[in-house]
C-alpha cells in the first residue's frame, strides 16, 4: 500500500503543478509539497486496509485542520493549567479562546453556544434574543460538566427593524432590531447540552 499510495500522491501533485496553474489552491498546496508526500508516505506504511484508511485519512486530515486553526484536537480538561487570568477577574482557556469563567473557581461557558439566524440567512450571536414569554436566551451558555467538546447549536429567529427604540414602528432602515426565537423547541438539545441557567 506504501509504494501505491506515494506513487499517487506524487502524480496527483506533479498534474497539480504542471497543468492546474488557474486553481486557487495550488500556490497553498505547493508550498506543502514535501511535507505532505511525507505525511502520505508515513500513512502508506502504516498498513491501513480499504476499511481503516478512510477513516485514519479523516481522522488525521481532522486534526491537522484544528492544529492549523490554533484549536484543540481533544476534549477541553477544566484543569487549572488550561485558563489564564486575564487580570479583571475573568479567565480564559488557553486551548479554546472562546471558553471563559468568571474568577478562579467561577463556572466556565462557551461564547459560541448559540447561533442565531434570521428569516434572511444572516447569522449572529448576541445576548439579547426574545422568547415568548418576554425573557431573553443568549448565545453564551454555561458547560453542565469537563471534559467538554464545544458545540454550536443554530437557532431560528426572526428579526424585526424599527424606526426608533420605543419600538412603535417597523421601519427598514431604522436602525432598531429585535429578535425573537421563532421555534422555542429548537432550544430543547441547547439546554440538554448546556446548563439552563
Amino acid at each position: 500500500m506504501m509504494g501505491n499510495t506515494l506513487i499517487h500522491a506524487q502524480k496527483e501533485l506533479d498534474i497539480l503543478v504542471k497543468s492546474c496553474s488557474d486553481s486557487e489552491n495550488r500556490p497553498i498546496i505547493e508550498g506543502f509539497i514535501p511535507e505532505i508526500l511525507a505525511l502520505v508516505g508515513k500513512f502508506g506504511e502504516s498498513g491501513q486496509s480499504g476499511a481503516s484508511a478512510p477513516f485514519v485519512a479523516t481522522a488525521l486530515s481532522q486534526a491537522i485542520k484544528h492544529l492549523c486553526l490554533q484549536e484543540p484536537i481533544c476534549d477541553l480538561t477544566g484543569i487549572d493549567d488550561e485558563w489564564n487570568d486575564r487580570g479583571d477577574g475573568c479567565y480564559q482557556n488557553n486551548r479554546l479562546s472562546s471558553v471563559f469563567k468568571d474568577g478562579k473557581d467561577g463556572r466556565a461557558y462557551y461564547i459560541n453556544a448559540v447561533v442565531f439566524k434570521g428569516q434572511n440567512g444572516n447569522c449572529f450571536t448576541g445576548n439579547s434574543v426574545l422568547l415568548k414569554d418576554g425573557s431573553s436566551i443568549r448565545s453564551r451558555q454555561y458547560i453542565k460538566t469537563f471534559p467538554f467538546k464545544p458545540k454550536t447549536f443554530y437557532i431560528d429567529v426572526i428579526e424585526t427593524e424599527w424606526a426608533d427604540k420605543n419600538q412603535t414602528t417597523i421601519k427598514a432602515g431604522g436602525g432598531w432590531w429585535t429578535s425573537v426565537v421563532k421555534n422555542e423547541k429548537q432550544l430543547e438539545p441547547v439546554f440538554k447540552y448546556y446548563s439552563k441557567y
